[in-house]
């Protein structure tokens, strides 16, 4: 598994983890912006009115409404992002990486605006009936790019596990066992019968479930998220500070939390603001192309609500309730990941402020410090070695080294700080990440441990709506490669996808979902810049068919 992971990290690397990525999905947003004059703040008091089915027409064609496509694109974007990708970015970049998140989610509201526009204007209808969408038809009725559309419906395949499928479940059963004792492959069996039922359906289906869910599941997540942070209300003004105060330095350690700096906050961020509001991905596209309209700029003013709804008001709440609770720099006992376990050769001390300096240096600058190799030796489940052990980048203490849940004796073999035997794990306290950390964060406020299941019925809730949407993305992107006879194996394999990785390491699902996510973004992007000044004069038919249709109907333009 450890070696898997560092391959996928290795060619992530290259891709959607080095900072050339960023820069560009920021770019095209900031370019964008500027370029339609603001789109994401002028028009969004009229999406509001839009969404509500205020200017439709009989006439319209599709198979859902602007409510219900919104529904669906949301219920594909709201979900283990805005509880455990949320913690994951500020374990990793600390408080300034919400900041950064924020950031993207202003910009990805113009992107989203943008991608979803084109896909709606050249989206066809299939053979049964329904509409088929996404950037694959732009690419190929407008840019005549076949190779290039077909590159980005692989890579909407492969993303439907990576991001839609797999991290969903892997946090939902992650979650379960630690709330409620649920095995993960239990809740991973029952869950995949739920999916398979839905999926099944098709769009239809899709959006009569995800309309209802999706509005019931935010208010108990709002509701409980605002619970949290009253609750501490003493930390809400400093926890707003500590977002801004390191946006161009980096958040300084505190706590358990060794520290990161503004590229690492920076990266963090905007890969984990993208992989929560998926803004220039290409994928709420697929979901949009179903709505019924007569003018694809009035799907695509729709879509600029997603990154606010999603971003700006979920994984701030989210952001807040970790921040103001302090669960974010805290240690608490947890069974060790072995990708999250690094094993240093020598005794590093935390209360030594150089010794934190070389391992901050390890793990932010890449500044590498000598790590363990050879036999670890135990007593009944204490290492008597000569080593640090660092759990979820942080000093771990009170470490037990058990096999079959009880304290082992013998040796243990470690290569180049990682754990390589079978059967053996670690158990202490050091901070955590994901939604665990979430669930720690909710239990400190009015509902004590009972908050832990707040978290767990939300990221149910989230995370399942996730699964069912990006089912249907994939279903899209199958279609358009290899027609609606393969549908049907494309649903059986997410399936069965959606049940393995209920019980799979959680870190390695994370790269594999940065991985995809690149993948399928980088053809998005290329296409729609190219397409810029069609986008421009979409806008402008729009807003005079709009005046023609509804006049006396006071405009932002």
């Amino acid at each position: 598994m450890q070696e898997l992971n560092e391959f996928l990290q290795l060619i992530n690397s290259f891709i959607g983890g080095h900072q050339w990525f960023v820069l560009a999905l920021l770019g095209t947003g900031l370019f964008f912006t500027i370029y339609l004059k603001f789109p994401q703040i002028r028009y969004f008091r009229h999406a509001l009115k839009v969404v509500r089915g205020k200017f439709d027409k009989a006439s319209d064609e599709g198979d859902a409404t602007h409510f219900q496509a919104l529904a669906t694109a949301l219920s594909g974007t709201v979900g283990t992002g805005n509880i455990g990708g949320v913690a994951l970015a500020i374990h990793l970049g600390g408080p300034a990486a919400l900041f950064w998140m924020l950031v993207t989610a202003f910009l990805g509201m113009t992107t989203k605006f943008v991608e979803v526009t084109l896909s709606h204007k050249y989206r066809e209808k299939t053979a049964d009936g329904t509409m088929a969408g996404g950037p694959m038809y732009f690419m190929k009725n407008k840019l005549h790019m076949g190779w290039l559309a077909a590159i980005f419906a692989l890579a909407t395949i492969l993303s439907s596990f990576g991001t839609g499928n797999m991290p969903q479940i892997n946090n939902i059963a992650t979650t379960m066992k630690a709330s409620f004792g649920i095995e993960q492959w239990i809740t991973g069996a029952v869950l995949a019968v739920l999916l398979a039922l839905v999926i099944l359906g098709g769009i239809r289906r899709i959006v009569k479930v995800t309309e209802k869910l999706v509005p019931f599941m935010a208010i108990v997540y709002f509701v409980g998220a605002i619970a949290v942070i009253f609750y501490n209300y003493e930390n809400i003004v400093p926890s707003i500070v500590s977002i801004f105060a390191d946006v161009f330095s980096g958040s300084a350690a505190m706590g358990g939390f060794l520290g990161a700096n503004l590229a690492f906050a920076f990266n963090r961020g905007v890969n984990r603001g993208l992989f929560s509001n998926e803004a220039g991905q290409g994928s709420a596209p697929i979901a949009h192309a179903a709505a019924k309209a007569h003018e694809p700029v009035s799907e695509g003013l729709v879509a600029i609500l997603e990154p606010f709804i999603d971003t700006i008001i979920i994984c701030s709440l989210t952001g807040l309730v970790l921040l103001s609770s302090g669960a974010w720099n805290k240690k608490y006992e947890n069974d060790f990941q072995v990708t999250d376990l690094m094993i240093f050769d020598g005794k590093y001390e935390e209360s030594n402020s150089l010794d934190k300096d070389k391992l901050y240096g390890h793990l932010v600058k890449g500044e590498a410090q000598a790590l363990y190799s050879g036999d670890l030796n135990v007593q009944n489940g204490r290492v008597t070695n000569e080593v640090t052990v660092i759990h979820a980048r942080s000093f771990a203490e009170d470490v037990l080294v058990m096999k079959e849940n009880k304290p082992y004796n013998g040796t243990v073999r470690i290569v180049k700080g990682s754990l390589s035997e079978e059967g053996i794990s670690f158990h202490g306290r050091s901070l955590i990440h994901s939604a665990a950390l979430t669930a720690e964060a909710f239990k400190v406020s009015f509902f004590g441990n009972f908050g832990q299941y707040i978290v767990s019925i939300g990221l149910l809730l989230f995370a399942f709506s996730t699964a069912i949407s990006w089912s249907y993305y994939g279903d899209r992107a199958t279609t358009y490669l290899f027609g609606n006879k393969y549908v049907i194996f494309y649903r059986i394999l997410y399936v069965a996808g959606f049940f393995v990785a209920s019980f799979a390491d959680t870190s390695i699902v994370w790269t594999l979902s940065e991985l995809t996510i690149a993948l399928m973004t980088i053809p998005n992007l290329f296409g729609i810049i190219l397409l810029h000044k069609e986008v421009k004069s979409s806008i402008k038919d729009y807003w005079r068919d709009f005046n023609n249709d509804w006049p006396g109907v006071k405009t932002p333009e």
